[in-house]
């Protein structure tokens, strides 16, 4: 069972980006300060004269500005959405007049149900995407601090993702575990 966390590696991108940044112009400031830079006169003014900038400074300001704060929305949204969408599947047999629409998240209701039941599990979600015939089983499982994982995980695979593929009459499913341990400290939740 993979992990992938889009917002994770979102994070790590944009702070490896920053820090790149933050610390090229830190080198720059300080190879200036010490008259390592040929280019840059340590005497001269940062901003020459005392007049008011052009109009199209203040524009390039506003501009920079408002594409920042979008981009912190963007960054705020991906923080928020941590699990794909369900979907609502259409089912038809082959013999059969009717159809069956099902939602996925219905459908990956009874796998949480079954992994909380498992020793050692304080909590379980499970979401449900990709198309009916090749699904992906996405699941957050909070676990005691004392718990076996190898032990929880191999239940996992073995009971309540095969029981999903028998239910759903599919030979796979790709499945994505994310194991989060309990604080000790903190009682169990009572269901």
């Amino acid at each position: 069972m993979a992990r992938s966390n889009h917002p994770a590696v979102a994070n790590r991108t944009v702070l490896a980006l920053l820090g790149a940044a933050l610390a090229t112009g830190g080198g720059l400031a300080l190879a200036a300060h010490f008259d390592r830079l040929n280019w840059v006169d340590t005497n001269a003014r940062l901003v020459p004269g005392t007049a008011a900038p052009p109009t199209w400074v203040f524009v390039a300001l506003i501009t920079a500005a408002t594409a920042l704060a979008l981009l912190c929305l963007r960054w705020l949204y991906a923080q928020i959405f941590r699990m794909p969408t369900a979907r609502i599947w259409r089912i038809e047999a082959d013999d059969a007049a009717g159809h069956t629409t099902l939602a996925s998240r219905t459908a990956a209701l009874p796998v949480a149900a079954d992994i909380e039941e498992f020793p050692g599990v304080r909590s379980a979600s499970a979401w449900l995407t990709g198309h009916r015939d090749t699904p992906e089983l996405h699941m957050i499982v909070t676990a005691e601090p004392d718990a076996d994982v190898s032990a929880l995980r191999r239940r996992i695979a073995t009971e309540a993702v095969t029981a999903l593929r028998h239910a759903l009459e599919i030979d796979e499913i790709t499945a994505e575990l994310e194991l989060r341990f309990a604080d000790a400290d903190r009682p169990a939740r009572l269901h």
